[in-house]
């Protein structure tokens, strides 16, 4: 029996993914062998590659002066790549804190870049904040301006994009990508991790406008060159075959749900029901100032946080997984990705009021 899975990443999958991979992993279209089994320059996988990056395309509208990247090493990987592409070793680059991936970011663009302006910084909230639109001033002559739209472990949500800033946007999208429509011609770059509403872990997407490649610094590995990248159509080296197949099967299921409008009235549903539960109960509490709360991660703490092994085995037997907040901060969170049904929201609703009855 399939559980709901509230992991934050790798995260569930929707079913029929699942099921079309299963049916197709011995024989995939025919030829004997698994998709995974297949060469990468090949026609039939040349074919797989293509309509995944033209399905994506349609889905976030993307404009045809960005290039398309399907990479390796996670989203981790692009904290170093992105200064090396975007910015000279003589640059300054800004950034915002907003929470555990920002600090990531910013501290190996403090590897790479001759200075990093953080500037704006929500530590004093403790991370459960987003800084006011009208607080962001970009450097003069910065070489871009780096943004997490959505911090998975702290579960906030910027409720705006940033304005205009002058030097091109940057954005960790790894937990918000596909899972509502956005102006992708607002940003330089945006970047995301697969394991979340993509699909499984390794795999890299990269949006980037073309007039920001072609200047990586010198002596920049070529695995990390967009310029190169996007040269050899994503496969300078073997890319993550499995991966880049099941993504373009979660954007043709993306596609057949209604596309983004749908998915993300879907998902702001979901989460509307989860934090009415946690705001009218008196038992639960959620860290994060309203205006800045997730859509994708909902962390929530009990009255009684000796109750939190009891609510977390009872939510396990229940067949609600993967509950557990991040290690750094304790609590409970719920990561309600595309993949993640309406009815799992209902089924982990029902069970809090339940558990609050008998443990309140």
């Amino acid at each position: 029996m399939r559980v709901f899975n509230f992991a934050a990443g790798p995260a569930t999958l929707p079913v029929a993914v699942l099921e079309q991979a299963r049916d197709e992993l011995t024989d995939w279209q025919g030829s004997g062998m698994s998709v995974m089994e297949v060469s990468h320059r090949g026609k039939p996988f040349i074919d797989v590659a293509r309509q995944a990056e033209a399905d994506l395309r349609e889905l976030l509208s993307v404009p045809a002066n960005y290039k398309v990247l399907f990479l390796q090493g996670g989203a981790t990987a692009q904290f170093s790549a992105i200064p090396l592409n975007l910015a000279a070793a003589d640059s300054t680059v800004d950034y915002v804190d907003t929470g555990a991936w920002s600090k990531k970011a910013i501290a190996e663009a403090r590897r790479l870049a001759a200075k990093v302006n953080v500037i704006a910084d929500e530590a004093a909230s403790k991370y459960t904040s987003t800084p006011a639109r009208e607080s962001l001033r970009a450097t003069p002559g910065a070489a871009y301006l780096h943004y997490t739209p959505n911090e998975t472990i702290g579960g906030v949500e910027f409720p705006y994009v940033p304005d205009g800033p002058g030097a091109p946007l940057v954005a960790d999208m790894s937990s918000t990508i596909l899972s509502r429509p956005i102006d992708v011609a607002s940003f330089g770059l945006i970047y995301a991790g697969a394991q979340k509403n993509i699909g499984p872990a390794g795999l890299v997407v990269v949006l980037v406008r073309e007039d920001l490649i072609g200047h990586a610094r010198p002596g920049i590995p070529a695995v990390f060159d967009y310029q190169a990248i996007a040269d050899e159509g994503s496969m300078l080296n073997t890319p993550p075959t499995f991966g880049w197949y099941l993504a373009g099967l979660v954007f043709r299921w993306l596609k057949a749900q209604g596309g983004l409008k749908v998915v993300g009235e879907r998902n702001q549903a979901k989460a509307r029901l989860l934090y009415g539960a946690i705001d009218a109960s008196g038992f639960y509490t959620n860290p994060v100032a309203v205006a800045s709360r997730s859509w994708m991660n909902v962390p929530f703490i009990l009255k009684d946080a000796k109750l939190d092994a009891t609510f977390l085995t009872e939510a396990r037997g229940a067949g609600l997984a993967n509950l557990e907040g991040h290690r750094s901060v304790g609590g409970m969170r719920a990561s309600i990705y595309n993949a993640m049904p309406l009815a799992g929201v209902q089924a982990l609703v029902d069970f809090m009021k339940d558990f609050q009855r008998r443990h309140g």
